[in-house]
């Protein structure tokens, strides 16, 4: 009989952790909706590597960019980015000297292709991000 209260009080205790995640989840997810991303200095366009620059002005021209995936849908899978309906960001190659392929550095702009909303900076393969201010 023990040993059946002593379940019960966990299986309750459990329960009770899982209801609490799915209510606190919402609010963490909303926290994360502000323009500034938490925790995360902006960075200036001056400051953004050569190649960055140049993105970023091929970005407002409209390309035409030098990579396939250039322009396409950015899922936010890591949800480090403010949340938006899918669609809403497109990724771009930031070129990386020395990287075989499209290395790891990207902009990623949300909002209309030519005249974004805001664009985010990441050097890391979307590990971080850093919002990219003129």
């Amino acid at each position: 009989m023990l040993k059946a209260v002593a379940i019960r009080a966990y299986k309750t205790v459990v329960a009770c952790a899982l209801g609490a995640a799915f209510v606190l989840a919402p609010a963490a997810a909303s926290a994360r909706q502000s323009s500034d991303l938490p925790g995360a200095t902006p960075v200036a366009l001056a400051d953004l590597p050569l190649q960055g620059r140049k993105t970023y002005a091929l970005i407002l021209q409209g390309g035409p960019f030098p990579y396939d995936k250039d322009g396409t849908v950015f899922g936010n899978r890591e949800r480090l980015l403010p949340l938006h309906k899918r669609g809403y960001y497109r990724e771009y190659t930031v070129k990386t000297p020395g990287a075989r392929g499209r290395g790891a550095r990207r902009i990623v702009c949300g909002g209309a292709p030519r005249t974004p909303d805001a664009c985010y900076y990441t050097g890391d393969h979307y590990a971080s991000f850093r919002e990219i201010r003129e």
